[in-house]
């Protein structure tokens, strides 16, 4: 950690954010761009932040992701006005798919006072949450559970979900670059996403502020294929014209 006050500041304010371009880091230190820029290419080169173009985010593999655990309880409370917002949308008597990760999780907790919901999904957390819901019925996909996060994935799972069209799919992902590339590390977690993607007549993604440059391995699909973003903060340049592009309907919570 470096001893310079500013830059431990502007260190917090990163790993809180996730991904923050120079100009807001300016504004919320209250410093000139200069002094940003030189304290980033410092702290860049020390490994503490990684830069991209525009801003700097968390440093993070692009091979693994965070375990359960870790993920769970970062950004939780984003993660849950996001779950309601997206819950709020939801209709009863609709069916819906929802894949692996800690946002859906939380998608899953809103959606317990839904009614007429079938629900489909290879996410063994989500099942265990939305069978408690009297009013709904929950299809669990085939496949290879891994163990680390109860996640279901696989070729059995993909031939599983491609019997289905539902009404919405409602998605995590790892990272969304600024390619417009929605990306993940598992590729057989990918596969499954992929094919959810297509068997769902709308699909909704559900990301954090800090999924927005942040890099993984895998391609899932891109901007274009989603109808709904649900996300906590308004979106870092380039998204909001990759956004617009796209004619994706933005949802901000905060």
């Amino acid at each position: 950690m470096n001893s310079n006050p500013r830059q431990i500041t502007l260190l917090k304010v990163v790993q809180e954010l996730g991904s923050v371009s120079v100009d807001q880091l300016a504004d919320k230190l209250g410093v000139t761009l200069q002094t940003v820029r030189r304290d980033v290419q410092r702290m860049a080169e020390t490994g503490q932040l990684t830069r991209f173009h525009g801003g700097v985010r968390v440093p993070s593999s692009t091979t693994e992701n965070m375990g359960h655990l870790q993920r769970v309880s970062l950004n939780a409370e984003a993660k849950s006005r996001i779950a309601r917002s997206v819950a709020a949308c939801v209709p009863n008597d609709c069916s819906i798919i929802l894949n692996i990760g800690t946002t859906t999780e939380a998608i899953a907790r809103a959606l317990l006072q839904h009614k007429g919901l079938r629900v489909i999904t290879n996410n063994l957390n989500v099942a265990a949450t939305l069978s408690a819901n009297p009013h709904s019925e929950v299809i669990v996909v085939g496949g290879v559970v891994r163990g680390r996060d109860q996640g279901i994935v696989g070729e059995a799972a993909v031939d599983f979900i491609r019997q289905f069209k539902v009404d919405i799919a409602l998605i995590g992902i790892s990272g969304i670059e600024s390619d417009g590339s929605l990306r993940d590390f598992d590729y057989r977690e990918v596969k499954v996403s992929q094919t959810i993607l297509t068997h769902a007549r709308e699909v909704w993604l559900a990301a954090d502020h800090s999924k927005f440059n942040r890099p993984a391995m895998v391609e899932v699909g891109k901007i274009s294929q989603i109808d709904h973003l649900f996300t906590n903060a308004a979106p870092p340049e380039p998204f909001a014209a990759l956004l617009a592009d796209a004619e994706v309907q933005l949802h901000i919570t905060d």
